[in-house]
């Protein structure tokens, strides 16, 4: 098979499986190293570390782009890691059907995760011909649109209620210095934005067309068309931010140097960390305030096959842990997320996490990109909208024309 590189105590389960196998150390790789994600990832290292074992961090800066062919090259090559993060969807298919990864099907049974984990379709994402191959540990949605009160009061506007009111708002920021749309250099922000703007004004229907059916036709039609429109908008908007990271566009925002940023519910923890509060220092916009649907994607984990017998028990430990009620609890209300459970309790959670929470609980929810398309179908359409959001003199229509050829031969 060829692989592209393209606090509160734990449960009783997790005590009983920690009881079960001796402590051992165990490598836990991820990319998350902004200062949110940081204080996030250390909720799991607590949980794990209060199991008797020792969660060995390895964290590798950049992104999911930079990370991904790493952990996979020492997967492959016979390195493995005890446990490593990957996107829900389709990002270890190969490497399971590899045989490369652990089947975590009898802890998934005896857990009953069928049950708790909501929705149904983030199991599904860990499933493989009837066995579940990763814990899934939040539901991180795309479709948020960031807006920093303090720009607009510097720009003597209002604070934008949707994505037009957010364009017609450009010229007063931009007249005060400030960069409207924070956009990163990273290619996933610009592709990201892009999927966020299609359900966001094409909508879900399309959305799903699009990327689920591999509509060509629909791909080249006049709702995408729009689509195209206002991410040239958007690119115009971002002209200036100079930045490359995700976190480092979010801190525009934060500062208000940037009027808003397109980016995933993942930015609040840069904001609790900057002890910003939802609704008086920022503002959030589920769907651009246009559509507000979320997606159900985000981040599990998934278990490489070990030989050591001691870690394979560890493992399951881990699996176990990272789906335990307070473990959701704690580490959600600081990555900014939403919890796989349908069961826990989010009082303290703030006002944009609430939004989420009610579009969640209308079932207003869509599967993301990396759910609906294959690794190599999102890296070519990584390598578009980077282009296209870097390169002013590609045309909106030109743009259009190379997407509809990704989709036609999308898999």
């Amino acid at each position: 098979m060829n692989i592209r590189l393209t606090a509160a105590a734990l449960a009783a389960s997790v005590a009983l499986a920690a009881g079960s196998a001796a402590a051992t150390d165990l490598e836990v790789t991820h990319w998350w190293t902004s200062g949110g994600e940081a204080a996030a990832v250390a909720e799991l290292a607590k949980a794990f570390d209060a199991t008797g074992n020792k969660w060995v961090d390895g964290a590798i800066a950049g992104s999911g782009g930079t990370a991904r062919p790493i952990m996979i090259s020492r997967i492959t090559g016979g390195d493995p890691m005890g446990a490593t993060q990957f996107n829900h969807g389709r990002q270890a298919e190969e490497l399971v059907q590899a045989g490369l990864m652990r089947d975590l099907t009898d802890v998934a049974t005896a857990e009953n995760w069928k049950e708790i984990v909501r929705p149904s379709s983030l199991l599904d994402s860990c499933t493989i011909d009837g066995k579940i191959y990763c814990a899934p540990v939040n539901i991180h949605s795309w479709q948020w649109l960031w807006l920093s009160n303090a720009a607009f009061k510097t720009a003597g506007v209002d604070v934008p209620k949707n994505w037009d009111e957010f364009v017609a708002a450009a010229p007063a920021l931009e007249k005060a210095g400030i960069v409207p749309l924070a956009v990163g250099g990273q290619p996933w922000q610009a592709s990201g934005a892009f999927d966020v703007l299609m359900l966001a004004i094409g909508g879900k229907d399309t959305f799903l067309k699009v990327f689920g059916d591999k509509d060509e036709a629909a791909a080249a039609g006049p709702e995408i068309a729009k689509v195209f429109k206002a991410a040239d908008d958007a690119r115009r908007m971002s002209k200036g931010t100079n930045v490359q990271d995700w976190n480092q566009a979010t801190n525009m925002v934060i500062t208000g140097k940037a009027g808003g940023q397109i980016m995933g519910d993942w930015a609040q923890g840069e904001f609790q960390i900057a002890g910003k509060k939802a609704g008086e220092d920022y503002t959030c916009l589920p769907g651009l305030g246009v559509t507000e649907v979320i997606a159900t994607g985000g981040d599990a984990f998934y278990f490489p096959l070990l030989k050591d017998e001691e870690k394979s028990k560890a493992q399951a430990v881990l699996a176990s842990t990272l789906l335990n009620p307070a473990t959701q609890v704690a580490f959600n209300l600081k990555k900014g997320s939403l919890p796989v459970r349908g069961d826990v309790d989010l009082n303290t959670a703030n006002d944009c996490m609430k939004k989420g929470l009610d579009i969640l609980a209308k079932g207003e929810v869509v599967q993301w990109t990396d759910q609906l398309l294959s690794a190599d179908s999102q890296k070519q359409k990584e390598d578009l909208f980077s282009e296209f959001f870097a390169n002013p003199s590609m045309t909106p229509e030109d743009a259009q024309k190379r997407f509809v050829d990704i989709i036609a031969s999308a898999d």
